[in-house]
């Protein structure tokens, strides 16, 4: 069947449902059983790779685009699941609750990552937003979490009104709400400037999940007030779901049309506006917070580019982004082994409680500045390669001269980790073997997806030309 990914997981949902029904006497607690399904749902959707249709009345499509997507989110998933299954701050009868929501928010995803009509889009984008809408507040007592679930249930509701308004200029100018009958209209601004108008809004839907400059303000103060694992399951996996249905909408643009150049001036300042804030930031949640405004610029440089190359290394980026990301909320959540915000300061010393962790938040950090041999380099290579020439070099230069100014608080947390002396009461960080497998794994699909990224690449550029012939 062409949907076996969407329906595995909504099978773990329900499974999990039913668990939060009980008062869990008699089931096994969720975080034990919960990460081996989850796992196994990343060899569901690799058996469901070359799967191909267009089903739901042409709303939704199975393709290579939809296909590696849903592959990457699955991975994210399970190695969120992973992450979540030790949270401390986290009550035990909430457990099942909360994993729900995490599985709900995956599942919506997927259904975005073949969605090919603005409105089952929407519909798609909102199943996955609701379910953070639950979790994000849950950390305790923490009043901080309180106020990152009001920010982001505020901001995500003028997101979806604005995404609301911009559908129905766009039915009313192009009567169609269909992608592919979309890419035959025209979207001049001379031509047709209410659709121009509309596509915009509609964007800006996807630019608050992506937290892309000006839809941003959100991210950082979610991220440092959710709980660690939450945070790490929100800067990643929504991600996915902006950049799929952004390189779907890309198919619309071409270089040149004031909706692309609007796009490339957004992605160059927020990539500057981001890395300019996390100059200045101690907090490590908050200084990757604005990270992610400017990584979210860094993937402006393909989608504008115009050319299946360019929608092939947006794909690939995003999926490199989640990756370094996932790693590097790992650490954070294994350092923090009793739930608290980590500061730049609870780094020192590190190399020596912990140098598994150390090593593993070196490899995070050299891959988000993009230093090779890491996936982020690779990333980052694609996108200028697709991007020069096609008309935005100025945007292209841009990313160049922000990756350099990133370098210098990415390799604060090395340089807190390596060089800097811890004191003598710093907490003893998670060096179990749970621990410290999972951060080799991650660090070392970070490195491997560097060093050899051909594979995963050809499966990105079979998504792109399926796009763009």
């Amino acid at each position: 069947m062409h949907i076996v990914p969407e329906l595995y997981q909504l099978l773990l949902i329900v499974a999990l449902f039913c668990q939060s029904l009980g008062d869990g006497s008699d089931t096994p607690p969720a975080e034990r059983w919960l990460p081996f399904f989850a796992g196994f749902g990343v060899f569901v959707s690799i058996a469901a790779f070359g799967a191909q249709g267009l089903i739901f009345g042409g709303a939704y499509k199975i393709d290579a685009l939809s296909q590696f997507f849903k592959l990457a989110i699955s991975a994210g998933f399970y190695v969120a699941v992973l992450n979540a299954a030790r949270q401390p701050s986290l009550e035990e009868r909430k457990r099942p609750d909360y994993f729900m929501f995490l599985a709900l928010s995956a599942w919506g995803l997927m259904l975005l990552s073949s969605a090919v009509e603005l409105i089952t889009i929407y519909i798609a984008l909102e199943i996955s937003s609701y379910s953070l809408y639950a979790v994000i507040p849950l950390r305790g007592k923490e009043k901080g979490a309180a106020e990152a679930g009001i920010k982001y249930i505020l901001f995500g509701a003028v997101a979806t009104a604005l995404a609301l308004y911009g559908f129905s200029y766009i039915l009313a100018s192009q009567h169609t709400s269909y992608i592919a009958q979309l890419a035959q209209r025209s979207w001049t601004w001379d031509g047709q400037p209410m659709a121009v108008v509309g596509l915009s809004l509609f964007m800006g839907g996807m630019f608050f999940k992506l937290a892309l400059f000006p839809f941003h303000f959100w991210c950082p103060d979610v991220y440092q007030g959710a709980s660690n694992e939450t945070a790490g399951f929100a800067a990643t996996l929504p991600k996915l779901g902006a950049a799929v249905v952004l390189v779907r909408l890309a198919v619309l643009l071409k270089p040149g049309l004031e909706i692309t150049t609007l796009l490339a001036v957004l992605g160059a300042l927020s990539m500057t506006f981001g890395n300019l804030c996390a100059l200045a930031q101690k907090d490590i949640k908050r200084l990757l917070g604005f990270s992610s405004v400017a990584h979210a610029g860094y993937m402006m440089v393909g989608l504008v580019s115009g050319t299946a190359m360019g929608l092939s290394a947006a794909a690939f980026y995003a999926l490199a982004y989640v990756a370094m990301n996932l790693l590097c909320f790992w650490v954070i959540s294994r350092v923090a082994s009793d739930g608290r915000n980590l500061q730049l300061d609870d780094l020192n010393g590190l190399y020596k409680r912990s140098p598994g962790l150390a090593f593993a938040l070196g490899v995070g950090a050299f891959a988000l500045v993009g230093l090779p041999p890491t996936m982020g380099f690779m990333g980052k290579f694609f996108l200028i390669a697709s991007a020069w020439d096609h008309g935005y070099n100025w945007l292209v230069i841009t990313l160049v001269l922000n990756s350099a100014i990133a370098i210098y608080y990415y390799l604060s947390l090395v340089r807190h980790a390596y060089t800097h002396e811890a004191g003598e009461d710093a907490p003893v960080p998670d060096n179990s073997a749970f621990s410290l497998c999972g951060a080799g794994m991650l660090a070392a699909v970070v490195l491997v997806l560097g060093l050899v990224p051909a594979r995963v690449f050809d499966f990105a550029i079979l998504a792109g030309k399926q796009l763009l012939p």
